[in-house]
């Protein structure tokens, strides 16, 4: 024990002279580094950072001292946080490849398998070869057009039949909502879809939750790798959801190797193994460079499988909780579709264009509250700079969507819930009334699921609010609409209510 200890504190003086080292100093003539919190050797600017406010907040507040871009030291990583448009669009646009790297974390790589997937693979032959895969498949399978809406609207027939058999009890939609969102990924990447109750589907939950709540939040452990060897409650519950996660996607893709004959794509996983079929036939040197071991194929769909389910599902939460909070816009919503709609149909995606009020709430929704407030971290792949200020190799830069999302000068009154900004003097949907508004990111690492995102968003809510309207429980009691800081943002647990409207009580629709 003695002598672990003392390795121990080797290694942090290590780490203290590297941190002291490290640490860009201001020079005079044309280097110009952003203003920087205080820094310490060793723990850097982690004393100036203790706050009870979650990350995204105390980001934005310290803005106030340190301007809309300054820089900070997590441990021996030089950190750079953007809080204005113009540099976030210089980052992630006018210089996208140059900022387009990701850190390396122990969280992330016990997720990734050592990046080897999509969202926090370092930009590389290897990361634009997958993310091009993966486009295709989408596309093969029609994203935007009958084949995926056909998805997704049997998946929201199947959601309100279950609010239908809970109708005026309290329920919590978290699980049925991921569950309708799970069956329209799991259609896409395996082909399958799950019943209510389904063994497989609540381990799902479980490692979902799991990993939402331990991967991608400056833990110490990421700040500080030498503290894995201490044992670490976090880091335990994220192996655990990753080894079951991990046991799914093998039996799903043995599943696939035994049925794959090389000619019928039915799903992601059979694009990607008829991808590696062809680059081994063709050049086995080309399956190495672009890495298309199972590994990666098991990261690559286990990414499109984890963020495409966990992102959209918390965005319909949030919008629920809001209608609750403000139930004047659901009922204007709903005279929208009584009158562009009617009562004879079910909505269809054609329908995006009549619809104007119910795509500014989402619009509202994405903006006020944030999927990933923080954006993953971008990492400057050679010297550059952002505005006026040098950034070097390396630097890690954090883009504050949020402060984006919230800044004064680009939104009146930016903390209140208002729909209508969303809308043009004719009442038609304006999709970015600001430049400050990107709740998808933007550039060569922007939202590889955005189209498939929002048609989700837009059916799901159409069917819904077309049959039923949310109300409170009995006890009257509104959601928590603060959030939990984590991977993204969280809504706090909450039950609603799910009634059906008078117009339907003796009404059928032919589905």
């Amino acid at each position: 024990m003695i002598a672990l200890l003392a390795g121990a504190l080797l290694l942090a003086l290590a780490v203290a002279l590297f941190s002291f080292w490290k640490l860009p100093r201001r020079s005079h003539g044309k280097v110009n580094y952003p203003r920087s919190l205080p820094s310490l050797p060793v723990i850097g600017s982690l004393l100036h950072l203790g706050s009870h406010l979650p990350p995204h907040l105390l980001f934005c507040s310290l803005q106030k001292k340190y301007g809309s871009l300054y820089s900070l030291m997590m441990g021996s990583h030089y950190v750079v946080i953007v809080n204005n448009h113009e540099h976030a669009k210089e980052v992630l646009l006018k210089k996208g490849k140059t900022f387009a790297g990701r850190p390396r974390t122990v969280t992330s790589d016990l997720l990734t398998r050592d990046a080897k997937d999509i969202a926090f693979a370092n930009y590389s032959p290897s990361w634009k070869f997958h993310r091009k895969l993966v486009h295709s498949a989408l596309s093969m399978f029609g994203e935007g057009t009958i084949a995926i809406e056909k998805i997704i609207s049997r998946e929201a027939a199947s959601l309100c039949r279950t609010l239908s058999s809970f109708q005026d009890n309290p329920l919590d939609m978290a699980p049925e909502l991921m569950r309708a969102v799970t069956n329209v990924v799991c259609s896409l990447c395996f082909n399958t879809r799950y019943s209510r109750g389904d063994p497989e589907f609540e381990s799902m939950l479980y490692y979902s939750k799991g990993i939402v709540d331990t991967v991608a939040k400056d833990s110490l452990v990421d700040i500080f790798p030498w503290l894995q060897i201490f044992p670490n409650k976090d880091l335990s519950l994220l192996k655990r959801c990753v080894e079951v996660r991990d046991n799914l996607l093998q039996k799903k893709l043995k599943e696939h190797k035994e049925a794959f004959c090389g000619e019928t794509v039915n799903d992601l996983m059979d694009a990607l193994l008829k991808a590696k079929l062809s680059t081994e036939n063709n050049n086995s040197n080309i399956s190495k460079e672009v890495g298309l071991s199972d590994d990666h194929l098991l990261m690559t769909v286990g990414d499109i499988f984890g963020a495409g389910v966990e992102t959209t599902t918390t965005v319909l939460k949030w919008i629920i909780a809001y209608l609750l909070h403000y139930p004047e816009v659901q009922r204007k919503i709903q005279e929208e579709l009584d009158m562009k709609v009617g009562l004879g149909r079910h909505p269809v995606i054609s329908d995006r264009r009549s619809l104007p009020y119910l795509e500014a709430t989402i619009s509202e929704v994405l903006r006020i509250r944030p999927v990933s407030p923080l954006l993953i971290p971008h990492v400057a792949l050679r010297d550059s700079s952002i505005g006026e200020y040098t950034i070097p190799k390396e630097a890690r830069v954090v883009i504050n969507l949020w402060s984006l999302h919230h800044d004064e000068k680009e939104w009146a009154d930016p903390e209140v819930f208002n729909p209508d900004r969303f809308l043009d003097e004719d009442g038609n949907h304006v999709h970015s009334p600001s430049p400050s508004y990107l709740p998808f990111g933007a550039g060569i690492r922007v939202c590889l699921g955005k189209a498939l995102a929002e048609m989700e968003l837009f059916l799901f809510l159409s069917w819904i609010l077309q049959r039923f309207s949310f109300e409170t429980t009995e006890e009257g009691a509104l959601p928590d609409l603060e959030g939990e800081f984590g991977v993204v943002l969280q809504v706090k647990k909450f039950k609603v209510t799910a009634r059906l409207r008078e117009v339907w009580e003796q009404m059928e629709i032919s589905t």
